[in-house]
């Protein structure tokens, strides 16, 4: 059974850091780009940064980077989102995504976990 979770959402200040962590199984972790998405109040969803399975490789949306980083543990099939600089455009709910990559894995899936809140207000 696939379970994903997130955690390390909360309010902070604009200018404060942030670290998101998204633990995930039941699905071969290693072979899944794992993405984060989030979704602000009256808006779409949007992609915020994704990283390829061995994580040789990141991409960031281009209103978070040089603020966040995504990185990932295999052997902990974790995936994390440090977010420093955080503005209050920033808030929204943060979701973790695991999607599997056909470059190594016939494998089919695409996971989503419930979501962790950030809210970024003076």
């Amino acid at each position: 059974q696939v379970h994903i979770a997130e955690s390390g959402g909360g309010l902070v200040q604009p200018g404060e850091s942030l670290r998101l962590s998204c633990a995930a199984s039941g699905f071969t972790f290693r072979r899944y780009d794992m993405n984060w998405y989030r979704r602000a109040p009256g808006k779409e969803r949007e992609l915020v940064a994704t990283i390829t399975p061995q994580g040789t490789s990141t991409d960031y949306a281009d209103f978070v980077k040089g603020r966040f980083t995504i990185s990932r543990d295999n052997h902990k099939n974790t995936v994390f989102l440090q977010m420093s600089s955080l503005k209050t455009d920033d808030t929204a709910t943060y979701y973790c995504n695991a999607r599997s990559n056909p470059l190594v894995t016939r494998e089919s899936g695409d996971y989503w976990g419930q979501g962790t809140q950030v809210t970024v207000s003076a």
